[in-house]
């Protein structure tokens, strides 16, 4: 089985899109984790909802709010995953219906994919709903630009697919790195890693985690013109120079030292 997991913070309007973007996938066998950090009981409800309209099986990973700990929710969500594969994304990105399936498809022993993302402005976001999900309009390049997304060569990830994503994700300079919303890997590698780092707040932090997966030799596969997701505009309220600042020295001294296991991640229970 595959688990996907899906960080969310109070923006349940959001996450009951992005839930639809998975209500919708060509494939149906999988779990599907909430890993929430503190949201209002609006998200609660948001959930119980969709469980109602899904054919997989949705989970609900709660944790009170102290601030920004992404990282230590994941972490709990990773122990209460089923799947032998994990993926990962956030509660404020759409998938396209084929999302879980082109990582399934691309997976491979050894590796961890990385994906990306479209970036929306506000006006588009607010415009896109589940009729616009469920017939993938939403996804549609013409459509995006005629609303307003400004035209880039980056949009080429809405109008790419087989040999011609493939020979985008090849030729690429973006690296594969770890990008937290739109990213997987096997279970057994992300626990001999011990998972993320519970120190870091945000800035960076996913990042983190794929060093060192790097570092114990799980190399990154680019898939970012193949498994093609919507990201949602926001408010960040929570980024600050502080967190960013602490985060880069982590990262910097754990791979002066050649860190592989967190020592601040993942506790794995021991069975007699």
């Amino acid at each position: 089985m595959v688990s996907v997991v899906i960080s969310t913070y109070n923006q349940p309007r959001w996450l009951e899109f992005v839930l639809c973007g998975y209500k919708y996938q060509t494939i149906k066998d999988f779990e599907l984790i909430v890993a929430d950090d503190g949201s209002g009981q609006r998200t609660r409800q948001v959930i119980e909802t969709i469980r109602q309209q899904v054919d997989f099986r949705l989970k609900h990973v709660y944790q009170e709010d102290e601030g920004f700990r992404k990282c230590t929710i994941l972490n709990k969500a990773i122990l209460e995953s089923s799947g032998d594969y994990l993926i990962f994304s956030d509660g404020d990105i759409i998938p396209r219906r084929d999302f879980v399936q082109v990582h399934l498809q691309m997976r491979r022993t050894g590796r961890f994919l990385s994906g990306g993302t479209v970036r929306l402005p506000d006006g588009i976001s607010q415009m896109i709903g589940e009729t616009e999900i469920e017939s993938g309009v939403c996804f549609d390049r013409q459509w995006l630009e005629e609303r307003g997304l400004k035209r880039s060569i980056k949009n080429n990830k809405l109008n790419s697919y087989g040999l011609k994503a493939r020979l985008l994700n090849l030729f690429t300079p973006a690296g594969a790195t770890w990008n937290g919303g739109n990213a997987s890997a096997w279970k057994k590698d992300i626990i001999q890693v011990r998972g993320f780092d519970q120190r870091l707040r945000y800035g960076g932090e996913d990042r983190e985690f794929g060093e060192r997966l790097e570092r114990m030799g799980v190399r990154g596969r680019q898939i970012r013109y193949s498994a093609v997701t919507l990201h949602l505009d926001h408010p960040r309220n929570y980024a600050g120079r502080p967190e960013w600042e602490f985060n880069r020295k982590v990262r910097r001294e754990n791979q002066k030292k050649g860190i592989i296991q967190t020592k601040y991640g993942l506790i794995i229970k021991q069975h007699d």
